[in-house]
């Protein structure tokens, strides 16, 4: 039953008043939830450093060629699969989609790429280190690219050599070689592989990590955006007036945020990520191979030819700090996986490492209930939030996109538990069940 204006309104200044915790009068921040708050802000990011393993990470003829091969779907086996396939610029480099599809279906969400530049893992179980050596592992996946290295040398001789080496220098001579091989893939294509000499394998193994490099010096150049809270936040700092920069219910969500929410456990910093590794008890998905989280993927990035240690990075032993004494073992590390950014995270539905939960509503209820997790042990703890609380956490939120801009039915939150609609009041009321606004109405349940 909709409600006449007036009444709802009436109902929800009695139900606000019933709210303890939302109260415009607080007195303003302490100076730890003040410090807390700046540290969170885009202004406080450091200018990106060097990437050691990659000498041409800020070249921009690099990062010119590494646009070109982003969204060349000719690195593919069937010519129709480009990296921006799945990350696609105008939705924050990712596709919305539970699964990434490419010649098949994957496992996992895709990612969004804006500042993954300064997280020394990449993937959500960090099985690769560097942002040229997590491009290399779809290009030869047969669920994404499909492609092989061989066939990515041969189109970088044909169609980039120019450019290339401009880059990198002289392409070596692959006209006699095979047409297509790779120690991954099809039986033929390993056949392939093994018949070249160690000079000729070492040849396409430096071509193709220069395509990841390239890549990578592209993608280090996607960069998150200033947002609303943005602006709240560097004018808290600066003492400047606040006002009508968020409003009452989304600056308590802040405070929800950064206080019994315990939020910034995880989504800390100006990227709101540690960029570490935790069980959240997400459940497993039906009909997906077991999903064993970055337990797995350290014996993964170890064995990577393309890591920080390897051969074809540009980094010495000191440069590769984050591999060397990384954590390799530990109940901790079962079904743990990275928190990607919450910048921009209200357009990203739906979440999780297969995105098993559709809304971002139902994602802070998953938090707030802490259910057991399907293996390992999860981090988390019953928070107790009341609804009132959840919604002002979500309606914060949404002040981590860049821009506003029009829902449509994809990306529409859930407002199913809500019993009122009109724009006017919802910035105050999202998030109300049906039974509580019942009640604080005077309506029998």
């Amino acid at each position: 039953m909709r409600l006449p204006l007036f009444v709802a309104a009436g109902v929800l200044a009695a139900a606000v008043a019933g709210w303890s915790w939302f109260d415009p009068g607080k007195p303003a921040w302490s100076p730890a939830e003040a410090k807390l708050i700046a540290s969170l802000s885009l202004s406080t990011l450091p200018k990106l450093p060097p990437d050691p393993s990659n000498a041409v990470g800020d070249d921009p003829a690099a990062a010119a060629l590494g646009r070109a091969l982003f969204f060349d779907t000719r690195l593919s086996g069937n010519g129709k699969v480009a990296c921006a396939s799945c990350h696609v610029p105008d939705r924050q480099f990712q596709d919305g989609t539970p699964l990434g599809t490419g010649m098949g279906q994957t496992n996992r969400r895709t990612m969004p790429i804006a500042g993954t530049a300064y997280s020394p893992w990449l993937f959500w179980d960090g099985r690769r280190d560097s942002q040229w050596a997590q491009a290399l592992g779809p290009l030869e996946s047969l669920v994404e690219h499909g492609a092989d290295r061989m066939q990515i040398a041969r189109l970088m001789a044909a169609n980039y050599a120019t450019e290339y080496e401009a880059v990198f220098g002289p392409l070596p001579e692959i006209t006699a070689l095979p047409e297509h091989a790779t120690p991954l893939g099809t039986e033929a294509a390993k056949a392939a592989w093994t018949s070249l000499a160690e000079r000729q394998r070492d040849d396409v193994n430096r071509v193709f990590a220069n395509v990841g490099k390239a890549i990578a010096a592209f993608e280090r150049t996607i960069e998150p955006r200033p947002t609303r809270f943005d602006a709240y936040a560097d004018a808290l700092v600066a003492g400047r007036d606040t006002a009508g920069l968020l409003t009452a219910v989304e600056v308590e969500g802040l405070r929800v945020f950064v206080g019994k929410g315990e939020c910034t456990k995880c989504h800390n910093g100006p990227l709101f990520t540690d960029q570490h590794f935790h069980n959240t008890g997400v459940p497993a998905v039906a009909g997906l191979p077991e999903d064993r989280g970055r337990i797995v993927a350290t014996a993964q990035v170890l064995a990577d030819p393309f890591n920080c240690l390897g051969a074809y990075s540009d980094a010495g032993p000191a440069g590769c700090a984050e591999l060397r004494y990384m954590d390799r073992e530990g109940e901790d590390l079962i079904r743990a996986y990275k928190p990607p950014s919450l910048r921009g995270v209200a357009e990203r539905a739906p979440y999780m490492h297969s995105g098993q939960i559709a809304t971002l509503a139902a994602v802070l209820r998953h938090y707030n209930a802490a259910p057991a997790a399907p293996g390992g042990h999860s981090e988390l703890r019953p928070m107790a939030m009341s609804e009132a609380e959840l919604a002002a956490l979500e309606a914060f939120l949404r002040t981590l996109s860049e821009t506003p801009r029009m829902e449509t039915s994809h990306d529409r939150p859930d407002r199913s538990h809500l019993a009122l609609e009109l724009r006017s009041i919802t910035e105050i009321a999202t998030g109300l069940s049906v039974p509580s606004f019942r009640r604080a109405a005077g309506f029998a349940d």
